[in-house]
């Protein structure tokens, strides 16, 4: 149950190949006092997320918090243009193990040019190896853990989902039993599915990390990559727990 003043918002973002579109969907959680964004799209797409808060009638200046699911370029890139529009008081959460990449102590794990084959980089659009080479770096204000219990719109609960990349979370919302996956989980085709493989490092420990998510009464379950999933999510969550055995 939805309580008044309260929303929740899915953006959506696409990305253009010459082959394919890519769909982003951050998500905004919105109440009378602020919002809150969870991940950021890429670079180029700060802007696009600016205009989903014009869209849905809400001040920028409402929004307080933004977490990042994890590192990847296309959940943190859009997220220096954001701060630099606000007046330097929203705070940026993520996982103490995504933090250093996040940071630029470390360079992102995906987007490490050195560790990509010459034949990739051919591969790559001049864009993408552009932005390769100026990774985006922002602040982390606080570092969140393992089953942490967040004092925002109504109860949310962080869930360590590493395997995506180390310090990948999922957030559970207590009030709409909504999980948001980040990457964890993609819609392909309106059915929920696991992690892809090309973009996860460590699948065994990511396929792990589903089986938390059974702790949890989830009714519907928001994704990356995909969007907006309601149906049978545990009952799911099993079927993809018991093909990867």
């Amino acid at each position: 149950m939805m309580e008044a003043g309260k929303r929740i918002e899915i953006i959506e973002l696409t990305v253009k190949s010459s082959e394919n579109i890519f769909t982003f969907n951050p998500v905004l959680l919105i109440d009378e006092e602020s919002v809150l964004l969870i991940d950021a799209g890429m670079p180029f797409q700060s802007e696009e997320i600016l205009q989903a808060f014009e869209k849905e009638g809400i001040p920028f200046s409402k929004l307080k918090t933004i977490i990042f699911t994890h590192q990847d370029l296309d959940h943190i890139g859009g997220a220096p243009s954001i701060l630099n529009k606000g007046d330097g008081s929203i705070q940026v959460l993520a996982h103490a193990l995504d933090k250093p990449y996040i940071e630029g102590d470390k360079t992102l794990i995906k987007a490490d040019l050195s560790k990509i084959s010459d034949e990739k980089k051919r591969s790559l659009p001049k864009q993408m190896i552009s932005l390769y080479e100026n990774l985006p770096k922002v602040k982390i204000d606080k570092t969140v853990e393992d089953r942490e219990k967040l004092d925002f719109f109504g109860g949310m609960e962080v869930i360590h989902t590493p395997g995506h990349t180390p310090g990948h979370i999922s957030l559970y919302l207590e009030k709409t039993k909504t999980l948001i996956a980040g990457d964890a989980m993609v819609i392909l085709d309106g059915i929920l599915r696991g992690p892809i493989d090309e973009n996860t490092p460590n699948m065994k420990e990511a396929i792990g990390s589903l089986e938390k998510m059974l702790d949890y009464d989830i009714e519907q379950v928001i994704c990356y990559h995909g969007g907006l999933f309601r149906g049978s999510p545990h009952e799911t969550i099993k079927n993809l727990l018991e093909q990867n055995k």
